[in-house]
């Protein structure tokens, strides 16, 4: 059996194994096997394609740097990397965070124009994706994360648990409050605005 041969086919333990005792090219193999799916995780946690091919390549490497701290489930290595990913957006949201209020300091940028109008008269499913991404927008971060792990990427409450670091049973109780608080947004979203009846027709 040829070496390639053999990494593709050794378990995320048996590659962390190897790769902590010098062989890079484990390493190689267990990007190939989970690059797609956290790219898919950060895509959907920030709603940027862009954004997730950058947080991919800064995931795998702050792994590599702490390769020796790796936490398995079952032999998998996804839900560690999950975790992962998770910090470096919060590390990269806070540091977004940062900038903006210094932009804020400096003189106000011109107005943006309001196309609210164009999106009103968008098809009837359009307008509920609208709305359930604006829900979502709405979760506290622990809320979102939950989902997106759970129902998004498909994780098991145990893998979830190790991406998030707590214990399973917050992973279920975070899920279910989660999944309430996404429908109750969902719907207050889709509430007529009291307010809009009693104004004067234009």
């Amino acid at each position: 059996m040829s070496d390639t041969a053999d990494m593709t086919r050794a378990d995320d333990g048996e590659l962390w194994r190897r790769a902590r005792q010098g062989e890079a090219e484990c390493f190689g193999v267990l990007f190939d096997r989970h690059g797609e799916a956290v790219r898919a995780f950060c895509a959907r946690r920030t709603g940027s394609m862009d954004a997730a091919d950058d947080l991919v390549s800064m995931v795998f490497l702050e792994a590599w740097r702490r390769r020796a701290e790796v936490e398995l489930i079952d032999s998998n290595a996804l839900p560690w990397l999950y975790g992962i990913a998770r910090r470096t957006m919060q590390h990269r949201w806070r540091t977004a965070l940062r900038h903006r209020r210094a932009l804020q300091r400096l003189a106000p940028a011109p107005a943006m124009p309001d196309h609210a109008d164009e999106v009103a008269g968008r098809l009837d499913d359009e307008r509920h994706l609208a709305r359930l991404r604006a829900a979502f927008e709405r979760l506290r971060p622990p809320d979102r994360d939950v989902l997106v792990l759970c129902v998004w990427q498909g994780l098991t409450y145990a893998e979830a648990a190790v991406a998030l670091g707590v214990p399973v049973g917050t992973v279920r109780s975070r899920l279910s409050r989660a999944r309430s608080r996404l429908e109750a947004e969902t719907d207050a979203l889709a509430a007529p605005d009291p307010a809009a009846s009693q104004r004067p027709a234009q």
